[in-house]
C-alpha cells in the first residue's frame, strides 16, 4: 500500500512537471477552475453520457480508449482489468482524465507499451520512474506544444496483478 500510495504521489508531482505555463493573457483571477467528471454509465434515456468501460480484462487487438474521445496514446493495456471507470477532467491543457486498471503484465512491459505510444504521437520524454519495482514514464508535447502528456505508473503488487495508474491531456 506504501509503494502505490508512493507511485501516486510520484505521478501528480511528474505531471506536474511537465505541465506547460498559462497563456500570456490567462490571469489567475479569470481562469475557470477545473471541472472533473466521474464516468457514467451510458443509457438509452441519458444521450451524450459516457460510456462504461468493458468490465473484465480487456482483450487484445483493436487498442480501446482509456475513456471517450481520449487520445491514441491513452489507450487500455491489453488485457487489463479497469477497477472503475475513467475520471475526465478539462483544465488549461484541455480535456484529460485519469483511469486505475490491473494487468498481468510486468511494470516494465505495461511502461514500454505506453513508452511506444507515446513516441508515434510524437510526444517526448519528460522523466521516468524505476524504484522499489514500480515503473513510471512521463511524456508531453513540449512548451510550444497543444498541451498534451501521458502519464503512466505501473506498482508490482505481492502475489496479484500490476497496478496501473494512467493520466493523460488531450492537450488544446
Amino acid at each position: 500500500m506504501k509503494r502505490l500510495l508512493a507511485a501516486a504521489g510520484l505521478s501528480a508531482a511528474l505531471v506536474m512537471t511537465g505541465c506547460s505555463q498559462p497563456d500570456e493573457d490567462a490571469r489567475p483571477e479569470t481562469a475557470a477552475p477545473a471541472a472533473v467528471e466521474m464516468a457514467a454509465p451510458a443509457s438509452e434515456n441519458a444521450p451524450g453520457e459516457m460510456a462504461a468501460l468493458p468490465a473484465g480484462p480487456v482483450a487484445g487487438g483493436a487498442a480501446t480508449p482509456a475513456a471517450p474521445g481520449a487520445p491514441a496514446f491513452a489507450v487500455l493495456y491489453p488485457g487489463a482489468a479497469p477497477k472503475s471507470g475513467p475520471v475526465r477532467a478539462q483544465g488549461p491543457s484541455g480535456p484529460g482524465g485519469t483511469l486505475e486498471f490491473t494487468t498481468d503484465a510486468t511494470p516494465d512491459e505495461v511502461v514500454d507499451f505506453y513508452r511506444q505510444r507515446a513516441e508515434a504521437a510524437g510526444l517526448k520524454a519528460i522523466t521516468s520512474l524505476n524504484r522499489d519495482g514500480a515503473r513510471g514514464y512521463a511524456a508531453g508535447d513540449g512548451a510550444d506544444g497543444r498541451g498534451q502528456m501521458l502519464n503512466v505508473v505501473a506498482t508490482p503488487v505481492e502475489d496479484g496483478p500490476t497496478d496501473v495508474l494512467l493520466m493523460w491531456s488531450s492537450g488544446r
